[in-house]
Parts: structure tokens; sequence; C-alpha cells
């Protein structure tokens, strides 16, 4: 019974014996004993190819520390007298094998005792570099989230929130603890929602979605300018568990697009308008002068008058312009260099409409001066003096005085330059008063100026309009019906422009009603005059004329728009309505008359889908 006993016990230990050498020979993991001095005893297959030896023969025998990362040999040294002391331990440190190669190890090592009966080291270890890799790149990415400007936001596929990053915290100022586990759409306006769906029904489908711009709410309700970029989520197996969000704040940027296209907007009117501007110069000098040479010599002065204005404005970036400079800019000598020309008053800032009319009320009776007046008597004298008063309304009140130069008689005729005279003063709701005395011309303007110098607005102030409603356009209509005795109302704060209208309108036999400079004056004579049509500017000195627009429709009364901005610069409501662009011709805008007059057109305002 012992002899089978035996024979047993033998057995079982032979089959544990070939048990622990197959694990020794096929295990994916590097076994290995090591000797109390350190030697490598015995390292299986897998672990002489981590290694990078051909066969045993090439490391059995050496020391464990020659393989060892030198960085690493003193805590290895360390951990393995602790085990051969008896401890159980669990360490990293990095290998180059005998190709090079460096590797991240975590080894798990036991006492065993040796043939030689002293104890060492039996160690499991594994390769953990593509691991120590995957933590590294784990860890940047969490840096990156975690310092990163941009909202880095996970979400799972039903769009509640697992994730905030402090640039989101620093966006949309919810902190982590308060939007975690709440619903995307906390922070989308009401408005955007069904984009949210539509992200969702995207990401399911495993799409990626590259810088959306949308809006999305702050906590304050502030609405942000942002753009998203979205990535669908998966775990270790593949499947599509989540997305993450990247957001950036781009309402900076979108403020400067539009401040850009503001910019551009009204560059593009600004040049218009003073093409118009022009225009209009050369239509009303040509049509009063004697010959082609006087044309040239009026025409071209009143051009360079405009040219030297534009200057002055430009040095102030369109700001305004000082009262002293201009009729320094305007007059063909400077007071200080010729003694028959004084001038003295305050400090006083017109805004760039103003100016730009002021010169030419200037440059006219300076040319007056110079050809008929004082100035083309060396004996003549010009006087030129201004006051503020402040009783009432803020007057500018400025007094031209010519003394001294030949006798003086009152016109036979009203010249362009007494008509441009009263209608620029007359644009900004000024009035001016000229005596023809035996002594010399006295001109006495009187201009109302802003309660304060900041509240003034030039004449190139583009409006922003809001409106629920659009109307139609204007039918087309028969080009051979009349439109003499038409009565249309014309609406315009550049006096040259509406001259240049009426002008065009009188030719074709229509009756002016007007022109208007001014909103109320425009609202004044809509409801006291009988008009057929209107044609309105876009704007009055910065006033929309949303409401004269919506009054005209009220009384059914047709209307077109004469502006130097596009369609995005009229009010939005009225959008579809025609326009004429400056500098317009004279046959377009006659052709818009007749299509608002003849033909049943009616103006039908409706509202914009929604």
């Amino acid at each position: 019974m012992n002899q089978a006993l035996s024979e047993n016990h033998e057995s079982r230990f032979e089959n544990e014996r070939q048990l622990l050498a197959a694990i020794f020979e096929t295990s994916p993991e590097c076994i290995k004993i090591v000797a109390p001095d350190g030697r490598l005893v015995q390292m299986n297959p897998s672990g002489l190819r981590m290694v990078e030896a051909e066969n045993g023969a090439q490391v059995e025998g050496a020391s464990v520390l020659d393989l060892i990362a030198p960085e690493f040999r003193d805590a290895w040294q360390a951990n393995h007298q602790r085990v051969c002391n008896g401890e159980r331990l669990m360490w990293t440190f990095d290998i180059i094998g005998c190709g090079g190669t460096r590797r991240r190890m975590e080894t798990h090592a036991v006492p065993i005792r040796l043939a030689d009966g002293k104890t060492g080291q039996l160690a499991i270890t594994r390769d953990v570099t593509a691991r120590r890799e995957d933590e590294l790149k784990a860890a940047r990415l969490a840096a990156i989230v975690a310092s990163s400007d941009d909202a880095i936001v996970g979400k799972t596929l039903e769009g509640i929130i697992t994730s905030w990053n402090a640039g989101a915290e620093k966006i949309f100022g919810y902190s982590p603890e308060e939007i975690v586990g709440q619903p995307i759409t906390r922070i989308i306006p009401p408005e955007l929602q069904f984009e949210e769906e539509n992200i969702l029904a995207r990401i399911r489908s495993g799409q990626h979605i590259d810088h959306f711009e949308t809006v999305r709410l702050a906590k304050d309700g502030r609405r942000i300018d942002i753009s998203v970029t979205i990535s669908p989520m998966r775990d270790n197996s593949g499947n599509l568990i989540g997305a993450s969000k990247v957001g950036r704040d781009i309402t900076e940027r979108k403020h400067a697009e539009r401040l850009q296209q503001l910019l551009i907007g009204e560059l593009n009117h600004r040049v218009k308008n003073t093409l118009a501007t022009v225009q209009s110069i050369a239509n009303q000098t040509v049509h009063r002068a004697k010959s082609p040479s006087d044309f040239a010599a009026s025409f071209g002065g009143r051009l360079q008058s405009l040219a030297r204005t534009h200057n002055l404005l430009t040095q102030s970036t369109w700001q305004g312009a000082e009262l002293s400079a201009i009729i320094r800019n305007q007059l063909p000598f400077c007071g200080s260099e010729d003694e028959r020309i004084s001038s003295s008053g305050p400090l006083v800032m017109l805004n760039a409409q103003a100016a730009l009319h002021l010169s030419l009320v200037l440059h006219e009776l300076a040319t007056n001066a110079i050809k008929y007046g004082a100035l083309s008597d060396p004996r003549g004298t010009l006087s030129i003096r201004w006051m503020v008063r402040t009783d009432a309304q803020r007057k500018l009140i400025l007094q031209w005085e010519e003394r001294g130069g030949p006798k003086v008689t009152v016109p036979q005729s009203r010249g362009f330059g007494t008509t441009l005279i009263e209608k620029s003063l007359e644009a900004h709701g000024g009035v001016t008063s000229i005596r023809y005395e035996a002594e010399g011309v006295t001109c006495e303007i009187t201009l109302p100026l802003p309660e304060s110098e900041s509240s003034g607005s030039g004449s190139y102030f583009r409006p922003l309009f809001e409106g629920p409603q659009a109307v139609q356009g204007l039918a087309s209509s028969s080009q051979n019906s009349t439109i003499e005795g038409k009565r249309i109302l014309v609406v315009d704060d550049e006096p040259l422009i509406a001259m240049d209208i009426v002008a065009s309108l009188e030719d074709a036999g229509c009756e002016v009603v007007g022109p208007a400079t001014t909103l109320q004056k425009a609202l004044s004579l809509v409801e006291s005059e009988d008009i057929d049509a209107a044609l309105l500017d876009a704007n009055l000195a910065g006033d929309p004329v949303d409401t004269l627009a919506g009054v005209l429709v009220g009384r059914k009364i047709p209307f077109a728009f004469v502006s130097g901005y596009g369609r995005e610069g009229l009010p939005e409501a009225y959008q579809q309505m025609a326009l004429i662009k400056k500098p317009f011709q004279r046959q377009r805008l006659i052709d818009v008359v007749q299509e608002m007059v003849n033909g049943d057109n009616v103006v039908v305002p409706f509202r914009k889908a929604t």
C-alpha cells in the first residue's frame, strides 16, 4: 500500500511539473527566476522575446541589471533585495532590450527557494508600454481639456451632459455641479432646439460635424456666437456611447465681421452718395452754364470744394469738422495772409453732413464775392463772424458781410448758387437771408445745432432696421403711360441730390411735393398733401424711414427708395420695394415713377413666414 501511495505521489508531482513547464513555456508574460546576486537563472520564451534575446544562453547567467534602464537600476536592486528577504512586491520599470528597444514593464515578484537553498526572486512581468502610452495620452488630453479656453463637453446619445470642462464654465457660466446630468438643450435657445435633434441623429449614424456655427445661451441669458465641432464617442468594443463637443466662442469674431460688413456698406454708401452729389452738381451746373468754359469753371470749383471738405473730414475719420477750419478751407485766401478777410467766433464742431453742406454754401458765397463782390476789388473787405445762441435751442448764427466792393444790385433771377445755399441749409432745418445793400452783400445763416457736441450724428449713419413685415414689389406697367401732372413726394436729406430728382421729375411734367429733408417734414406733407407716389431716401441724417414707409402703406401710396445702400440697408419690412440706386439714371427714375402711378399697383404688407 505504501508503494501505491508513493507511485500516486510521484505521478501527481510529475503532472504538476509538466503543468508548470507548460505554463512557463506558453505564458504570454515574461516568467523569470533571479538569483540573490541579481543573475538571471532562467527566463521563458515570452521573456526572451521581450528582451530581444535569441536564446536563453544570451542572457541567462548575466546580471538582470544589464537589461534595466539606468535610471531604474537602483530602485530595481532595492526591490529585489526586499523580495529575497521574503516580501511580495509589484513595481514598474523600464528595460532596454538587446536590440535597443525600450519598454515599460510591470512585475509581480515573490520569494522562491533555489536549488542551492538560497532565496531568490520569481517574477511574472508584463509589457505595459502600450498601456503606459495610453495613460500618458489620456493625461495629456485631460490636461488639454482642463486648460482649454474652448468649451469641451461630453454627452450621451440622449443629449444628457456627462462632462463639462473649465472652458465651458467660463463661456456659459455654469459650474460642472450645476450642469452635469442636465440636458444639453439647457444652453440652446428655444428657436434652435431643432438643431440638437439633427445633431443627435447625425451622431447616431456615426457622422462627424465640423465647425458648425450657431448661437447658444449663457447662464445669465446672453446669446453667444459659437463654432461647434462634434465627434462620436465609442467604447473599446467600438459601440457608440455618446458625443464630444468642442465649442469656441466666436462672438468677438462675429462682431468684427458685422462691423466690417457695416463699414464696407458705409463706404459703399458714402462713395455712391458722393457720386450722386457730383452728378447732381454737374446736372444743375450745366443747365445754368452760359458756355462750356463757364460750365468747366463752375463745375470744377464746386468739385474742388467738395474734395477739400472730404480731405478735412478724413482727418477726423468722418466724425465732423470744426467751423473755423471749414471757413479757412473754402476761402481762396487765408485770413492770416490777406488783411481784407477777417473771421472770428467760438469753437463749433459740425457733423460730417452739415460740414459738407456748409462748405458748399461758403464756396458759393466766396465765388460770388471774388467774381462780383467785395473780393473783386482790392479795397473790398470780407468779415465772417459767428456765435452760438442757447436760448430755446442751440443755434449757430453766422454772418457773412462784404464791404467796399463794387456797387451792389439785386439779381434779376435766381442762380443755382442761391438755390444751393437755401436748399443745403434747409436740409438741416436752417435758414438764410441775403441782403443786397448798397455798401455790400450781407448773408446771415441760422443753423440748428445738437444739444451737445457728441449727440450729432453724421450723414453717413447706417440704420439697423427691424420689422416683422415685407411688402410686395411694384408690378410693371406700360412705359407709354404719362406721368404728367402726377404729384410725387421727394424725401432726401442731400439737397443737391434732391434738386436733381426734382429737376428730373419736373422735366417729365410731374408736380413735386417737397422736397422734404427731414422725417418730420415728410410726415407733415403726407398728412396735408395729395400724393400719387413717393421717392424716399433710406434714412434721413441717420433717422430710419420705417415710420414714413408705414404711413404710406396705410394710405396705399406707392413708393420706391432712392439710396446708395443695397437692399440690406433698406428697412427690413420693405426690402422688396423698388430701389433706384445712387447715382441714378434719369430714365430709371422716370420708369419707376411710371410703374408706381400707372396700373393697379396696391401696396399690400404681408408677414414673413415663420
